[in-house]
């Protein structure tokens, strides 16, 4: 396990920070987008209230009377009384500009100024050139019947300004009433309010966190971090007694849950590991008792080889690869008296040490029943009813005996089950003998086995092997077969017996790859070299 800080805290804290300042940047948004339209609407209803008031209270028929080709006729009483409520409005609602100018052409002739807050008058029947922007706003403006706000004011950066036309008593346009209205305030009292919003909202939310996080630390940072150090040193080892291990987590919540599910999973784990012990304790004792079985077995094989150094009349070699830690294959050879070699090949049912067990047993009474002047098929049948006597695991055994005479080549054998051998005669290729195979040995109890004879020549060779060779098995689950072991066998028609098996092997591994083994493979080949010298008794007499 890497080992690496706890580090939740500051990570909890950077996400408290970074929503805060989300809350903060959202908010304020939306405050300024609330507040913006309210001033909006704010000073556009003063400004067009305003200039709509001052249009109703002046006479539209009285326009025409002060206005003689641009020049302001005679000022009467009610000339003034307007001019005063002009300036009276303007200087309340602190205007900006204030007049009522009639339109001629591109401008605008002044009939009453209320004056500018900078100072600026202008007398009446001075004139005033139009923009195009303020000339199509103003047309606009004169199209639109009552109090409509949206067409009749103009807001820009700096300031919200109404049009609104002066009808005479033939309901035609005789004037505008301009008011402006300066946005300044607004952008000031705008930034004012950002800046308030934001440290507001700033200290509360930095509370609110600081809160939460404690709070956070208390029901979640503080019990995982509890969590942590019991998981770390467990994972370290430094604690030995699992059986009384707990984590000190007392919320009553997800995580104290955690915790609970995690102590328990602890002393579950520490009852497998006792299990597990003791498992693979007995597991290495029966290893090791297998191991000394699998000695045992291969010592109880013929396993010296060249085996008899001082006779120079045949060649023998085998081998055997179990398939498990013991198998059920077995092979043997040995001297019947000074004349007669026996060989053996069999293979028990089943695998490991049922299996192996009962090889020892089959073994062994072949060798005994195998005597001087006893015919192989005799011997067979005494094994077999012997072996059906202990056979209470219902095993079988496919065995093949075969004794050569070495002075006279003849080659006496008996088949229970087995299979067939190769026979490769001097000078020729391997091929299968075919021989009558008799019934499995422990099969049935009461079975006659009869005896097969052959003669072998000097230079002859025979090849006995068990099923684990035919049926070896590769990926694609094709099996190996007769017709390549008979074609390795002839690529290596001329070698020794101790050179023929390893090729054969080799042939085979080749052939199964990566798949594994599921049988025992076992071996044998005996190569007739040279007639045994018999001496004269009379002589000897």
């Amino acid at each position: 396990m890497k080992k690496r800080r706890f580090n939740l805290q500051p990570k909890l804290l950077l996400g408290l920070v970074i929503m805060a300042v989300v809350l903060v940047v959202a908010l304020l948004s939306v405050i300024m987008i609330i507040f913006g339209g309210f001033m909006y609407t704010y000073y556009s209803w003063i400004t067009y209230d305003n200039a709509y008031m001052s249009s109703y209270v002046i006479d539209g028929d009285r326009i025409a009377q002060y206005y003689e080709n641009g020049e302001v006729g005679e000022k009467d009483d009610y000339y003034n009384e307007i001019a005063d409520y002009l300036m009276t409005v303007k200087d309340e609602v602190r205007f900006k500009y204030l007049y009522v100018a009639k339109p001629e052409g591109d401008n605008l002739v002044y009939i009453w100024y209320a004056g500018d807050s900078d100072g600026e008058n202008h007398k009446t029947g001075d004139m005033v050139e139009l923009s195009d922007g303020e000339m199509e706003f103003m047309k606009k403006a004169a199209d639109v019947k009552g109090a409509a706000i949206d067409e009749n004011v103009l807001i820009t950066e700096s300031f919200a300004t109404a049009y609104v036309p002066v009808y005479d008593s033939n309901n035609n346009i005789a004037a505008y009433v301009k008011a402006s209205m300066s946005t300044e305030s607004m952008n000031q009292n705008s930034d004012v309010l950002a800046i308030i919003t934001l440290i507001v909202t700033l200290v509360i939310l930095i509370i609110s966190s600081l809160i939460y996080y404690i709070y956070i630390k208390k029901i979640l940072v503080r019990p995982l971090f509890t969590l942590h150090n019991a998981v770390t040193g467990l994972v370290s080892g430094h604690m030995d007694n699992l059986e009384e291990f707990t984590v000190d987590v007392k919320t009553k919540d997800e995580v104290g849950d955690l915790a609970d599910g995690f102590g328990q999973m602890v002393k579950e784990l520490n009852v497998y590991i006792n299990d597990l012990s003791r498992v693979t304790a007995e597991r290495e004792r029966i290893g090791a008792e297998l191991d000394v079985a699998t000695h045992i077995q291969k010592s109880m094989l013929p396993c010296i080889f060249p085996a008899f150094p001082e006779r120079k009349e045949f060649d023998i070699y085998a081998t055997m690869t179990p398939a498990k830690e013991v198998g059920g294959d077995f092979y043997d050879f040995f001297m019947v008296d000074e004349r007669h070699l026996a060989i053996v090949m069999a293979d028990v049912s089943g695998k490991g040490v049922p299996a192996a067990l009962f090889m020892v047993i089959g073994k062994t009474l072949i060798k005994d029943h195998t005597r001087p002047g006893i015919s192989l098929g005799e011997v067979f049948t005494e094994v077999n009813d012997l072996l059906c006597e202990s056979n209470s695991e219902g095993l079988f055994i496919t065995a093949f005996e075969g004794v050569l005479d070495l002075a006279t080549g003849e080659f006496n054998y008996v088949n229970a089950g087995h299979e067939m051998p190769f026979i490769c005669r001097a000078g020729e290729k391997y091929e299968a003998q075919k021989i009558r195979a008799g019934f499995v040995l422990a099969g049935m109890e009461g079975m006659k086995y009869r005896a097969g004879s052959m003669t072998l020549s000097v230079g002859d060779k025979v090849f006995q092997y068990t099923d684990g060779v035919t049926e070896a098995t590769n990926a694609q689950n094709e099996l190996y077969g007769m017709e390549r072991l008979g074609e390795v066998l002839n690529k290596n028609k001329d070698s020794s017996p101790a050179e023929l098996l390893p090729r054969v092997k080799e042939d085979i591994d080749l052939f199964v790859g990566e798949a594994p083994q599921f049988d025992d493979i076992t071996m044998l080949c005996l190569e007739y070299k040279s007639r045994m010298e018999l001496k004269d008794e009379r002589t000897d007499n």
